[in-house]
């Protein structure tokens, strides 16, 4: 079974891979592979927990006989139905078992997919309220606040403030409300595809660079931050160096390569794009009162301590009310195509669905236990922390770095630095050099791809770039910038 979902992930990374030549939407593999390896882990499982779960399994319920061929959870009694929600609250609190209850592993299974799913729920409404945002925006032409101060259409110029941009913006926001934001900009700058998709590729690395250094900035540092293993100005003071670098030297290699100039795209007018529709005053206060309510997301989550995407749908529903109630006097034929429920209907429906098969995919990796088992044979064969972290980035452009940080967080205790005694190895305390290194690998090296990002998912998703194409064009730059990051992290604090 494990070897299975193994083979069945492959196959549907190659299929997304070839896109273009086999032309089958991405979105297609991605929800088959998703699928397709869930329901082989749940029926291959009948009977049998993976050992990384069995301690959760055996602390709340009694392995029991088998029942009508089916592997079961049950208490001395009799036997009795058991809702989805009943079982839900009882795996929650072990005290909401019920004496006498069956509980089968199947509805176990459901739970730990459930469980995923929280998280990849929060994923696609966040990413689902930024796009709409960035959107709703843009038919303000609000976004003419920023292209009508960049005057520049020479390529390298164009590149580095891009790039520049969107660095500190994601220390900022995060990597992937940055990229979406930032995709908005480049349509607006760059006519030909060609050109923005060599722009965009440098959007995810910039993206991800920028992210890596903030506590908010990607999902990863996040989650070391928020588990203890890592303190806000370590983070910032220590990373933001090996950062730079880490986009520095893919601008500085493309600058001797990069001619020309940018052809601007022609404003025109039709039947979803209105010139001018919109005062200069209402694309002010639309574009400000956008960028706030991102700037808003991380502040509300720090206060508290809700998922990232209800600050998301807090914002939206604002900047929703501010739109109507700014139009409320206008005509349908002025107005129609400035409301949400306007700029909802051209939301690409298929990149959420490629990033929800693409989530599914990796959490199925994460349940049959080949994440953990990646993670540990890197500790164990490659001893070093620089080396472990330095494969522990470049793995996380195959699969998701969030399960692949969250198993090297399991793998270690964090004590704080003051309290460690001599039998510690100071690379893992709290601050140590172990999780600062990881900070940085799992936030850029999933640039390596471009489905090894949640920033890379998104572009791929909103321009339709090819991942051959990427590979070809892009992938040397990002691993070129992030052996020179860690080389210079290297250093500054590991020689």
């Amino acid at each position: 079974m494990e070897i299975l979902i193994l083979v069945i992930f492959v196959l549907g990374y190659l299929g997304i891979a070839l896109e273009h030549p086999l032309k089958v939407d991405k979105s297609a593999f991605a929800l088959l592979t998703g699928t397709i390896c869930w329901a082989v882990f749940v029926v291959g499982g009948h009977g049998h927990v993976p050992d990384h779960l069995s301690h959760e399994y055996e602390a709340i319920v009694t392995p029991s006989e088998e029942i009508a061929g089916e592997g079961v959870i049950q208490f001395e009694g009799h036997d009795e139905s058991v809702t989805k929600e009943e079982l839900v609250d009882a795996l929650k609190e072990p005290a909401g078992f019920k004496e006498g209850v069956q509980y089968t592993t199947s509805s176990f299974y459901e739970f730990r997919l459930l469980h995923h799913l929280e998280e990849i729920a929060s994923i696609l409404f966040f990413l689902l309220g930024a796009m709409t945002i960035v959107e709703l925006v843009d038919a303000h032409e609000g976004f003419a606040v920023i292209t009508d101060r960049i005057k520049t259409t020479n390529k390298v110029k164009l590149l580095w403030i891009i790039a520049i941009l969107t660095f500190f913006f994601s220390a900022a926001l995060d990597n992937l409300t940055t990229s979406i934001v930032m995709i908005s900009l480049l349509r607006k700058l760059i006519a030909d595809k060609p050109t923005r998709w060599f722009f965009a590729g440098m959007v995810i690395i910039a993206a991800n660079a920028g992210g890596a250094w903030s506590p908010i900035g990607d999902v990863t540092t996040t989650m070391l931050w928020i588990g203890g293993q890592l303190t806000t100005p370590v983070i910032i003071a220590n990373l933001i160096i090996p950062s730079l670098v880490c986009l520095i030297v893919p601008l500085v290699i493309t600058s001797f390569t990069l001619k020309g100039e940018v052809e601007r795209p022609m404003k025109a007018s039709g039947a979803e794009h209105y010139v001018n529709s919109t005062s200069a005053g209402e694309r002010k206060l639309v574009f400000f009162l956008g960028v706030a309510g991102l700037l808003f997301v991380p502040i509300f989550k720090t206060v508290t301590h809700l998922p990232p995407f209800m600050g998301m749908m807090l914002s939206l529903g604002f900047l929703w009310l501010v739109t109507e109630v700014l139009h409320r006097n206008k005509n349908i034929e002025e107005k129609n195509h400035l409301s949400v429920i306007a700029v909802l209907r051209k939301i690409d429906a298929s990149s959420v669905l490629f990033f929800l098969g693409i989530l599914l995919a990796v959490a199925a990796l994460q349940e049959v236990g080949h994440l953990l088992v990646m993670a540990d044979w890197l500790r164990v064969t490659l001893a070093d922390v620089f080396f472990i972290d330095l494969a522990i980035g470049l793995l996380s452009s195959i699969v998701d770095n969030v399960p692949l940080v969250a198993a090297s967080m399991g793998m270690y205790d964090v004590i704080p630095a003051a309290q460690a005694a001599g039998e510690w190895d100071p690379n893992f305390v709290q601050d140590g050099i172990f999780w600062q290194f990881l900070a940085y690998c799992a936030g850029t090296g999933g640039s390596a791809l471009i489905i090894g990002s949640a920033a890379g998912v998104a572009v791929m998703g909103l321009e339709k770039i090819d991942f051959i194409w990427y590979l070809k064009k892009m992938s040397l730059l990002a691993i070129a910038g992030y052996l020179a990051g860690a080389a210079v992290y290297y250093l500054m604090f590991m020689l």
